[in-house]
Order: structure tokens, then sequence, then C-alpha cells
């Protein structure tokens, strides 16, 4: 239980004007400091918004969970009230990143809420939750994003001890890509790097070589480049304009300085005016070298008009080099381990899924292969008939 105080349902009013439409207000009580009763008032609506009391009194029924939970009147009961002590108490900058804050957040609100947040916590069922998913016009990722919200919901209200099954555990979601995911081949990123100039050079370069996702490339100070030691210590990320720490922890470890990224980097560092150890290795100069270069600023103005003039037909991100990176070392024989310590990823299974898709692809091409020269003299024939 969150704490005792009883829980309120409030009431609804309906304020006249002279100049406007009527309005309706929720009244509803917070107890201050010394335990006495202070009364609020909330604007719900206008009458033309909502014609009777009792469509207000259901407009406000996320506000008066808010309302009742901010003031720990009970323990939620419906996905709404549910949301709002999911996103006040563990959905938090302080306790998630940034971005998954936000995305979370934006989850909830756009997709779980306005189909599931009436209900109560026990009436939602596996099956139910499966089949909406199944029709949400969304892409197979996006889903098992939503499934993966909804799921955190009920953990946080299991860990809360307000329910004891998780209903959304045992739904069936696929997060195959509705396309193949492409990656660039060598000869792709030899022609692309030959239409850049240095600042681009030196950042693709970096990527294709290292792995760094681009919210760490972009996030680069010239300190963190190390030419004596030959690693580049990875501390921060840049992401929706926003500096801030990396992924998952395992994302601090160092990261090997290779030859060919050392050499573009330090053509870069003879050009940038931002040079100082604590300068952006990737500055913008609209921000006079303050904030980082915005990350697709530089995908559509420089990379990917670029790699059209090389002649390369797939559309270029910049996740793109970190997947080849995956694939390149996955094809030239490196284990699991290995794979896991240069891209640094916190969890052993998303390096085995990346593993385990690179050999497939490995696979493929052995058999395409094998197929073309068992399949030759049966072409051969075909031609001469």
């Amino acid at each position: 239980m969150i704490g005792t105080q009883r829980y309120q349902n409030g009431s609804i009013e309906r304020v006249k004007n002279k100049t406007a439409p009527d309005t309706w207000f929720l009244r509803y009580y917070e107890t201050d400091s010394q335990g006495k009763r202070v009364y609020r008032r909330r604007r719900i609506g206008t009458v033309e918004e909502y014609r009777t009391k009792r469509e207000a009194l259901k407009a406000c029924e996320s506000l008066r969970n808010r309302i009742n939970l901010d003031t720990g009147a009970r323990t939620p009961e419906t996905v709404s009230s549910l949301a709002s002590h999911y996103l006040k108490h563990e959905c938090t900058t302080e306790r998630k990143a940034f971005v998954t804050a936000e995305t979370n957040a934006g989850v909830l609100r756009n997709h779980i809420l306005p189909r599931w947040g009436d209900y109560q916590l026990d009436a939602v069922k596996t099956v139910d939750v499966e089949l909406w998913l199944n029709k949400l016009p969304l892409a197979p990722a996006s889903r098992t994003k939503c499934k993966a919200v909804f799921g955190a919901l009920y953990s946080h209200a299991i860990r809360w001890q307000f329910c004891t099954f998780n209903p959304i555990q045992k739904v069936r979601t696929s997060s195959k890509g509705v396309r193949a995911k492409e990656i660039l081949t060598s000869d792709e990123i030899c022609a692309l790097l030959e239409n850049l100039a240095p600042r681009e050079k030196a950042l693709i370069t970096l990527l294709a070589l290292t792995g760094l996702r681009r919210s760490e490339a972009f996030a680069l100070r010239w300190s963190d480049v190390n030419t004596e030691t030959r690693e580049i210590d990875i501390t921060k990320s840049f992401v929706r304009s926003r500096l801030g720490p990396t992924k998952t922890e395992s994302s601090n470890a160092p990261v090997p300085l290779p030859d060919d990224v050392k050499a573009a980097l330090e053509e870069w560092h003879r050009i940038t005016r931002y040079s100082s150890p604590d300068g952006f290795v990737f500055a913008s100069t609209w921000k006079n070298g303050k904030k980082p270069l915005s990350p697709d600023m530089v995908l559509k103005r420089h990379i990917r008009p670029a790699a059209e003039k090389a002649g390369i037909t797939k559309t270029v991100g910049f996740h793109m080099f970190r997947r080849g990176l995956s694939t390149a070392l996955v094809e030239n024989g490196e284990n699991v381990k290995t794979v896991q310590g240069i891209l640094r990823h916190s969890n052993s299974r998303t390096t085995l899924d990346v593993y385990s898709q690179s050999v497939d692809e490995t696979k493929q091409k052995a058999l395409s292969k094998v197929s073309q020269h068992l399949l030759a003299p049966l072409t051969l024939q075909a031609l001469a008939a």
C-alpha cells in the first residue's frame, strides 16, 4: 500500500461564463504539511467539449488517478492509474536514460493507454493483448516495443506489490524487420570515403572501424582520443541534442584506436577550429563549438549526397557501419566474446543475435557459391540445347 488516506473521486462543478461557454472543473483536496485540507480546482473543459456531467467525470479519470497517487490514497486499480505511478516513480531521468524515459512515456500515451487505460489490472488478458498488438498499424519492432513497455508496467506493479501476475510476459510478438538490414561492402565504404570532406571522412572511418554508436561518436571530445595508449574513452552520449550517460554501463569500456582511424582523426584535428582538449571532435560551428553537430543534419546534407555521388543505391544510415563491422568480425572467424567486447554489448544475447544473423548470411553466401559450381554443367547443357 502507498498510504492510508481515503480515495477521493472529487466533485464536478459547472462554472458559468458570460462571454464564453460554461466550463467544467474538478474539485478535490490536498493535505498540507500541517495536516490541514487545502481545496483545489482543476479545469476539465467546456460544455462544448463535454456536454454532460457524466462525460466530464469520465474525461478526468486519469487526472483523479494522478491526484490520488500523489496524495498517497491507495494502490492503483486501473492501467491508467498504474501508468501514472510508473511515470512518477520508475520512468524518470534519475532511473532511466533520457531517451528511454521519453520513449516509454510516448508509447504509453500514444498506444497503450488509449486502448487499455480504463481496464482493471486483473482484466488485461494475454491473448487479448496479443491480438491487439498484431492489429496495430506499426512495424514489427514497434509492436515489440509496445509489448516491452506494457510488460515493464506490470513488472513495476509486481515490484510494488500491486499485483502478482504479469499478463504481458507470455505475449508473442515478432521483431523481424519488414526488410533485410543492409550493410555496405568494403568497396562501397571506400567509394563513400573518397567523396567525403575530412570531417565526414573522419566520422565514417571512426564508425566503420570501431563500431561506435552514433550517439557516442558525436559526444566525443579530443581529450577522449588517447593516441599514446591507442584507445578512445567512451564516457558520454549525444541523443536528441542532449549530452548524457552512455546507453549501458558496459558501453563505457575504452575502444581500440586503429591506425586508419588515428590518421583520419589527426587530419581533421589539424583543420578544425575546435581542437582544444575539451572541444568536441565533431563540433557545431553554429553553436560556436559548445555543442556537437546534429547527426541527422550530417547524414542528410553530407553522408547521403556523397553516397549517391559514389553510386551507392542503399539507404545509408549510421548504424549500418556498426552492423557491418559485426558482420565482418564474424566472417573473419572471431568468437562471440570478442565480438561482444568490441561492440560493448551489456547482454550476450544481443551479441548472439548479431552473431547468428551474420553466420546465417555467411552460410547463405557459401551455399550460393557451391550452387553455382554444382549447377554450372546443367546451365551449359541448357544453353547448348
